[in-house]
């Protein structure tokens, strides 16, 4: 116990380090740590064995023998919330079986990921943040100099995939394709971030012509549209990514973020169990909402967060895993994600 103690403050303090080096001011926690209820610390523990058990001896996950570069970074970063790293802890040899994987699939131009797949950009995206969460937790010297050297070189094709409008898309901007989508988006702009707490350059002009994209795809009703190019109206689950975006960013507050916020507490605060009531996933909806709102504490994350877990506790199946919408492996790892926020491991998710 005290040793985890010592390494969420050692995490807490590089974080800080990270921040203030990219000027970002530092979230205070508004409350101490609560702690983890019997119940949801024995669903945490019987999903992340389910996830142990079902890992590839190659080091990978899936969703129906698809997408295996954003699964196994999914899976990984809700096993880091545990507390395990590539050393120490329960699962520290999954982990470090899907670090070597994801490293295996980093390319020389920077993609982690496979080419041929048509939207390599989520993959390549939840990679960076899984990879930046481990790097300052790497014992091993030579294989920290390859997650630097991994790292670097992502961050350096995450800048050429870039829209000339500042989001993403499915693929690099690069090959070609200028179109830009807001999940995307919000998925390359977390895993710069966390690059950039790990001490990883990334150039600022990057992260603010993100930033600046997000904010021109903001509809007069406070909600995020799909694209620069698809203004068709607003959706409630990218809105909650863009939020978590942005606190990611270090933008906390202000009139436009007070904007977004308060679209989504009309949409989606009291609309838990109504899946009809997000756009796409409702997985994906939550697992962004979520991350904002545990950063905004108090009452308005302690009264969201028993209404949540309890719905994600009853949906719980007998083996340990979730279902639903992309499979298993993708529920259960967002799920798991969302019910360990409060273990405050990694500084991505930090107040």
């Amino acid at each position: 116990m005290a040793r985890a103690m010592d390494r969420r403050c050692a995490l807490k303090q590089m974080a800080a380090a990270g921040a203030a080096l990219a000027g970002m001011k530092v979230w205070e926690p508004h409350r101490a740590q609560a702690a983890m209820s019997p119940e949801v610390r024995k669903a945490v523990r019987r999903g992340l064995d389910w996830i142990a058990r079902t890992q590839s001896r190659i080091g990978h996950w899936h969703a129906n023998n698809s997408y295996r570069v954003p699964m196994t970074a999914l899976a990984g970063i809700a096993l880091l919330c545990e507390g395990s790293t590539t050393t120490q802890g329960r699962y520290a040899e999954t982990i470090s079986r899907a670090v070597d994987y994801l490293i295996r699939n980093s390319r020389p131009n920077g993609l982690i990921g496979e080419p041929n797949d048509h939207r390599y950009t989520y993959g390549h995206g939840f990679s960076m943040l899984f990879l930046s969460q481990v790097l300052g937790e790497e014992e091993d010297i030579d294989r920290r100099q390859t997650l630097v050297d991994v790292l670097t070189r992502a961050v350096r094709f995450c800048g050429q995939a870039q829209t000339r409008a500042g989001g993403w898309g499915y693929v690099s901007a690069k090959d070609g394709n200028d179109f830009d989508e807001g999940s995307t988006t919000v998925t390359q702009v977390q895993g710069l971030r966390g690059c950039r707490n790990a001490g990883i350059p990334v150039p600022k002009e990057i992260i603010d012509k993100a930033i600046k994209y997000i904010h021109s795809c903001t509809m007069p009703d406070g909600g995020i549209c799909y694209s620069s190019r698809n203004r068709s109206g607003s959706r409630p689950a990218l809105t909650a990514a863009a939020i978590a975006c942005l606190f990611n960013a270090g933008e906390y507050d202000g009139p436009y973020v007070r904007k977004l916020l308060d679209y989504c507490r009309r949409r989606l605060y009291n609309n838990i169990n109504n899946v009809a009531g997000s756009f796409g996933h409702w997985h994906y909806t939550y697992y962004y909402y979520s991350q904002a709102l545990y950063r905004i504490g108090g009452k308005t994350w302690e009264n969201f967060r028993d209404r949540l877990y309890a719905k994600l506790l009853r949906e719980q199946t007998s083996e340990g895993y979730w279902n639903g919408n992309i499979g298993p492996i993708y529920v259960t790892s967002l799920n798991l994600t969302m019910l360990q926020l409060e273990n405050d491991y990694l500084p991505i998710y930090q107040r």
